[in-house]
């Protein structure tokens, strides 16, 4: 993969992240399938991506009151632990099946998006609230 192309897909992926809908994710498929990185490497790769993109997007989803703190503990707590035993179940996966798990896991979220469940109970956060 080329520097220039490697950027270009860093600012696509960028920017959907800044958005918070999974630019990581997208980074993933494109490492896979498009550069052919094998799919532990590109993990690897995008999971560094991750960190400080996280941190750039962070304090603007937290201006405009964007982040549940009640939620957040629970998930992070949660999040390290089952990540932590993830990467350790998933070096010892047949690099095949890692792909097919990921596959079948998009599919998953992509049914989902189209067909979404009916609107939550939660109240959308004011529009003067987030200026």
């Amino acid at each position: 993969m080329t520097w220039g192309l490697a950027f270009a897909v860093g600012c696509a992926t960028g920017i959907l992240s800044g958005f918070g809908v999974g630019g990581g994710t997208l980074l993933l498929i494109y490492l896979t399938a498009f550069a052919g990185l094998p799919q532990q490497e590109a993990q690897g790769i995008n999971l560094i991506y991750f960190l400080p993109a996280a941190l750039t997007a962070l304090p603007s989803h937290m201006k405009h009151h964007f982040v549940d703190w009640k939620a957040v503990i629970p998930a992070v707590i949660a999040g390290l632990i089952f990540s932590g035993l993830a990467a350790w179940f998933s070096n010892g996966l047949d690099m095949t099946l890692l792909r097919k798990i990921f596959g079948v896991f998009l599919l998953i979220v992509g049914i989902s998006e189209l067909f979404p469940r009916a609107t939550s109970n939660r109240k959308e956060i004011p529009t003067e609230k987030r200026s």
